[in-house]
């Protein structure tokens, strides 16, 4: 019976956990692709009209004459979209969007998650080197919070030794 009572104490406490993580802001389409912008810029043909959810950092925020563009330092997304903020950067991308976008709500440096579909690619430069840029019609976005990029991580930690609380 004790044994009984400890896996389901042990169930209860993984399911508690796991409920811990935010829910994913976007359901993906089916065919929602998994190729990171990287891949997709060296052969854009193969992944045109593709559905993907993309997320990283706002690089700069420009207003055309019908439309905005965002560039964006992608990141890989964690299982709730959050862009993995310390992770290595997986290529940029462009998120176009239509009308006008307000620059102050899309600064540099905050993290975002977009939902859209692929529209092409375009050659630009990251400083002085050559570039080729994804480009996203986007649908949705979301630029996350510091309140909510700190929800759903585990406040248990284990250890031995010193720590700092931040």
């Amino acid at each position: 019976m004790r044994l009984a009572a400890r896996l389901a104490l042990i169930a209860l406490s993984a399911l508690a956990l796991a409920a811990c993580a935010p829910a994913p802001i976007y359901q993906p389409a089916p065919g929602t692709l998994t190729a990171l912008p990287y891949q997709v810029a060296q052969t854009p043909e193969r992944y045109a009209g593709g559905a993907v959810i993309w997320g990283g950092r706002v690089v700069k925020v420009d207003n055309l004459a019908d439309h905005s563009e965002i560039e964006i330092l992608a990141y890989p997304l964690d299982k709730s979209q959050r862009p993995k903020r310390n992770d290595s950067g997986a290529g940029r991308f462009i998120a176009v969007m239509r009308g006008y976008v307000e620059p102050l709500d899309y600064p540099p440096g905050a993290l975002i998650t977009v939902n859209g579909r692929l529209a092409g690619s375009r050659a630009g430069k990251v400083g002085e080197a050559s570039y080729v840029f994804p480009l996203v019609e986007v649908a949705q976005s979301h630029v996350w919070t510091e309140r909510e990029l700190g929800q759903g991580g585990s406040n248990v930690h284990v250890g031995v030794g010193v720590g700092v609380i931040r």
